[in-house]
């Protein structure tokens, strides 16, 4: 059986076949159920009759007002219109909470509001959100990428493991541009490439502007089933040089890890060491597409699954790229698969203009070196810089 093939992004060939899918474009899906006004208990007193701005509270009969029955705030009252929308966008949003839209769409209401208010919205949401993925009410792109899924499903599967157990800490989120291209350039490792999932959520649930990450992912990734029709949901695609570039154009975010295999599968003894990044493909895809390189540097990764053995032949037996032997797998079986809870750092680093190189620059092989060495070294700078201010690898 064959080995797989490592990402032929840095290749100039041209891919063909899949790619891509045929855009799928559906129509939105129904109105929008208003917001529950939040009951805070407050008592409005309405003026008696007569009473107004510049006069007495009695009116200037001496005796003393009829205080009015408390209402409560937000509740319908004497010759008051309820909005539905009030309280609902006053409230600041946490950073690391989902996006508006898709609280809205699940039925999130706003902080304040009843308990019995808040089951009820989210109930609704879920049956409208299972309604229009029955229906197929529900949009994709030419990938394959389906935003609601991922906003709402995909996500939220990960979060707990990118808040909980990892308890990842992102610095520099800062450095990825509120609108438009950007490239974002990251070390990889820890055997599986859970790196990459959690750089995905530091991106959709930290960025000001709520973008999402588009990673590029090798050819084994889409080879593999279920992992496949997952990967294209979320947003990922093959790493090759003509659909990043598709992407870039299209003001996305894009992510790449130029180690490939030989990062992710390298021995626990070179950790926090980068490998080749090959011949700089993804500089000549960002000078094209003219958008800022940013580098990322990962610290946790590394310790999640200490590889001390490669059994190579049964990884050609397998047709991967890599059989890791670690000290609890295979020895513990399926309880051997689980990470170990590392501590993590993502952080984003100051980004690499291109936009003011002139278009043939994409074809200079010595300025793609140049660039890939600036990239790779900031990477590396950054990692060293991060492991001595690390307390501990759990901690």
């Amino acid at each position: 059986m064959a080995d797989a093939k490592v990402i032929p992004f840095d290749d100039d060939r041209s891919r063909g076949g899949g790619a891509q899918r045929p855009a799928r474009r559906r129509s939105a899906a129904g109105g929008r159920r208003k917001a529950e006004p939040a009951a805070t208990g407050e008592a409005v007193v309405s003026p008696l009759p007569g009473q107004h701005g510049g006069e007495s509270a009695d009116g200037g009969t001496g005796k003393p007002p009829v205080p009015a029955a408390p209402v409560a705030s937000g509740a319908p009252g004497a010759g008051e219109v309820p909005d539905a929308a009030e309280g609902a966008h006053d409230a600041p949003q946490d950073a690391a909470a989902p996006s508006a839209a898709g609280q809205e769409s699940l039925g999130a209401a706003p902080p304040g509001a009843p308990a019995a208010g808040v089951w009820d919205r989210r109930i609704a949401g879920g049956l409208a959100f299972l309604r229009r993925r029955i229906t197929g009410d529900y949009e994709v792109d030419e990938f394959g990428y389906d935003a609601e899924l991922t906003d709402q499903v995909l996500m939220s599967m990960l979060r707990p493991m990118y808040r909980k157990y990892f308890r990842v800490e992102v610095k520099g989120i800062e450095n990825i541009p509120a609108e438009g291209g950007a490239l974002v350039v990251a070390n990889h490792s820890g055997t599986l490439p859970l790196d990459g999932l959690m750089m995905q959520v530091a991106v959709h649930d930290n960025h000001p502007a709520g973008r999402h990450l588009r990673l590029l992912a090798a050819d084994l990734v889409f080879m593999l089933p279920v992992v496949n029709e997952l990967a294209r949901k979320a947003g990922h695609t093959l790493a090759c040089a003509e659909d990043a570039e598709r992407l870039l154009q299209r003001g996305e975010v894009v992510g790449v890890m130029p180690e490939g295999f030989k990062g992710i599968g390298k021995p626990f003894g070179e950790r926090y060491k980068l490998q080749r990044f090959g011949r700089g493909g993804f500089v000549s895809t960002a000078l094209r597409a003219g958008v800022p390189i940013v580098p990322c540097s990962i610290v946790g990764a590394e310790e999640i699954y200490p590889m001390i053995g490669n059994a190579k032949t049964l990884a050609r037996l397998l047709g991967i790229p890599y059989f890791p032997i670690t000290p609890t797998f295979p020895w513990l079986g399926p309880l051997g698969a689980v990470p170990l809870p590392t501590k993590w750092t993502i952080q984003f680093g100051e980004p690499i203009e291109t936009d003011g190189y002139p278009p043939e620059a994409a074809e200079d092989p010595m300025l793609m070196f140049n660039l890939t060495d600036q990239v790779r070294e900031q990477i590396q700078h950054t990692l060293y810089k991060l492991l001595v201010q690390r307390r501990s690898v759990f901690f």
